[in-house]
C-alpha cells in the first residue's frame, strides 16, 4: 500500500535511476524551500515565486551543494556522485553543465534520503546550510 511517507529500503533506492530519485529530490526540496520562505515571513507570492526560483535552481543548487559537501557521509557522497554523473535527457538552459550536473546529483541525494525515511538527515543537512 502506498501512503505519502511510504519508506523504501536503502538498497532498494540504491536501484532506482538516479535521475529517478532526483526527480523525488526536486519536489522535496521545493517544498523544503517554499515552507522556509513562507512560515515567518508575509512576502507577496512574487517575491515568493522570486526567491523559491533562486534557491531552487541548479545555480542556487550548486551554491549550497558546495556548503553541505564536506558534511555528506561516504554513502551520500556516493549516491551524489551516481546523480552527478547520471546520463539526463535534457539540459539546463539557465546553468553551466558542471551546475545542472551538481544540482541532479544534489536532487537524488535528497531523494534518497526521503524515500529512505531519512527525514532528520535532510533537515540537518538543509537547516546547516541555512547558517549563514
Amino acid at each position: 500500500m502506498f501512503g505519502i511517507f511510504t519508506t523504501v529500503s536503502e538498497t532498494e533506492a540504491r536501484n532506482f535511476n538516479p535521475v529517478t530519485l532526483a526527480f523525488v529530490g526536486d519536489a522535496v526540496f521545493t517544498v523544503y524551500v517554499r515552507e522556509k520562505l513562507v512560515v515567518g515571513h508575509t512576502y507577496s507570492t512574487g517575491t515568493l515565486q522570486k526567491l523559491s526560483a533562486a534557491e531552487v535552481s541548479a545555480h542556487g543548487q550548486n551554491t549550497l551543494l558546495e556548503k553541505l559537501l564536506p558534511l555528506l557521509t561516504e554513502d551520500e557522497v556516493s549516491v551524489f556522485k551516481r546523480g552527478r554523473n547520471a546520463k539526463k535527457p535534457t539540459r539546463s538552459k539557465n546553468a553551466t553543465v558542471s551546475e545542472y550536473n551538481n544540482s541532479t546529483g544534489f536532487e537524488a541525494l535528497i531523494g534518497y534520503l526521503y524515500l529512505t525515511g531519512q527525514y532528520k538527515r535532510i533537515e540537518e543537512l538543509l537547516s546547516n546550510s541555512d547558517e549563514d
